[in-house]
């Protein structure tokens, strides 16, 4: 699934463009979002592409930064 059709006008590089549809696709993955779910995939979509204007461009980061603030806090750490 490409992320190109969730960039809404926003103007990148081939390279960042790269980054995004990896970061996109590690995401949705790990969140087992289904390919007709639009509005998940926009949320990660438009959460990605204001993390790389921040300045972030590993595919990696983005995916795990975004999966962390999806992800419930782990009771693990509530306790400690």
């Amino acid at each position: 699934m490409p992320i190109r059709p969730y960039l809404n006008g926003h103007q990148f590089d081939a390279e960042t463009v790269r980054v995004l549809g990896v970061a996109f696709e590690i995401t949705r993955a790990a969140l087992k979002i289904e390919d007709r779910n639009e509005a998940a995939k926009e949320a990660i979509a438009g959460k990605l592409i204001q993390m790389v204007q921040n300045g972030e461009r590993h595919p990696d980061r983005l995916s795990e930064r975004l999966l962390e603030l999806v992800s419930p806090p782990s009771r693990l750490s509530a306790v400690a």
